[in-house]
């Protein structure tokens, strides 16, 4: 049986900033078919590896492949519109005027505000049918700065998959969020997981809790080396984990939701 396509591959990939790895020697590769999280300590270089995934930074060493195109011979500018990105960096470079909708709609140019682009009916009929599809089609016509951080955090997942990507890149989608809030987030983000059509999606972040159901690996980070990698069943351990946190953990799992908690002597 032939494997699915590779859609993401780092080989041997280290970031450097001044004295400091960012990233130091991973490698690390996503199948068409696999949902990834990323999960380390704060610090531990998950943000920085999934910027290079979405063609926004790139590697001091080893090389990159993002839907088998290497960065630094091709045009990132062709290739970030299939990938899809909810970050907080992202986030930020919104005007604080610009409705929802148009949040959405211009992830079609791959800009952050709608100045001359032209849109068609179309392109706004899918913005609105996505907004609709995260539970925020009601807000639609509201600035984006006077959304609340669950309403800014599923327009930003809308905004994603406006182009219809091949990649999905999630970054700690659930960072400020409240427990019902995050715990609707998850659920929604498990059922796209699960979705025969889903594009292959990678999630960043350090709490076992936002792990939804249906991801199928788990890539661990600490001071900005692998851990483990690999299926989630076999890779997400309570010795895993304790090395990747540096500190004794019992991991649990219940109808595919984690948590831990320190081991008591």
């Amino acid at each position: 049986m032939t494997n699915p396509p590779t859609v993401l591959n780092l080989s041997g990939v280290s970031v450097r900033r001044g004295r400091k790895m960012l990233l130091d020697d991973v490698s690390f590769q996503v199948r068409e078919d696999e949902r990834w999280v990323i999960l380390g300590p704060n610090g531990a270089g998950k943000t920085t590896l999934l910027q290079i995934a979405a063609a926004r930074l790139f590697p001091t060493v080893g090389s990159a492949e993002v839907l088998d195109e290497t960065l630094g011979r091709v045009d990132v500018f062709e290739l970030r519109p299939r990938i899809g990105l909810c970050s907080n960096a992202v986030a930020n470079t919104m005007p604080a005027h610009e409705t929802a909708l148009n949040v959405v709609v211009t992830a079609a140019y791959g800009v952050s505000g709608r100045w001359r682009e032209e849109y068609e009916r179309l392109d706004e009929r899918r913005a609105f049918d996505l907004l609709n599809a995260w539970g925020v089609g009601t807000v639609f016509d509201r600035p984006f700065a006077t959304l609340s951080e669950g309403e800014r955090k599923r327009v930003q997942i809308a905004r994603s998959l406006m182009t219809d990507p091949e990649l999905l890149l999630l970054d700690e989608p659930g960072a400020g969020l409240d427990l019902a809030g995050r715990e609707s987030l998850v659920s929604s983000i498990s059922e796209l997981a699960e979705w025969e059509g889903a594009p292959a999606t990678v999630l960043v972040t350090h709490h076992l809790e936002e792990i939804p159901p249906g991801f199928t690996h788990v890539l661990l980070l600490r001071d900005g080396k692998v851990v483990e990698a690999g299926p989630i069943e076999q890779t997400l351990t309570s010795e895993n984990l304790s090395t990747t946190f540096d500190m004794p953990l019992e991991l649990t799992e219940r109808s595919g939701r984690y948590s831990a908690f320190m081991k008591q002597s």
